[in-house]
């Protein structure tokens, strides 16, 4: 084929729009494998915490005039993780009456999440049952408080190789 004989330029405008539409092809791919509207921060759907955004962040404020959260555990550990929880009023008396939805998750997958439950409850100080966690390294502790119909979400990040936790 001689390339100045102009029969080139249509092989390689033929190419060009294959290789578009096979990019094209594979970002649906991989969005759908991946979809960015899957937030859980507050154990809802993306659209469920859009649509009570203003709900969520009153309750926060009226919990937050009430009551004290504080997560005591000694840092996540792989092999027997124990979540511990202290809630107070603001006269620093224990509150032995919340109701918590704990979640422990990976911040990429739900594949190896732990829903806590029926903690055990002792002067104002809530503890869940020790957990073993498949991998070690970063992962999401989720809470869900609930006092007298007044919620808030208390999200922490910790790693099972530094006892550092941070709140988010």
């Amino acid at each position: 084929m001689n390339l100045s004989s102009g029969k080139i330029w249509p092989y390689a405008i033929s190419a060009s729009i294959a290789l578009i539409v096979c990019a094209g092809i594979a970002t649906v791919v991989i969005a759908v494998e991946a979809p960015v509207e899957k937030s859980d921060i507050y154990m809802m759907d993306y659209h469920e915490a859009d649509d009570k955004a203003n709900e969520i962040i009153e309750d926060t404020i009226t919990f937050n005039k009430k009551y004290r959260v504080e997560y005591i555990s000694d840092g996540l550990k792989k092999d027997s993780a124990v979540i511990k929880y202290r809630v107070v009023d603001m006269d620093s008396n224990p509150v032995n009456n919340a109701k918590f939805k704990v979640i422990i998750t990976r911040p990429t997958t739900t594949k190896q999440d732990h829903k806590m439950a029926e903690p055990t409850v002792e002067n104002g100080v809530y503890t869940f049952k020790p957990i073993s966690l498949e991998e070690a390294g970063r992962w999401d502790i989720m809470a869900k408080i609930n006092i007298d119909g007044i919620q808030k979400f208390y999200n922490l990040k910790a790693d099972t190789r530094n006892s550092e936790v941070v709140e988010y």
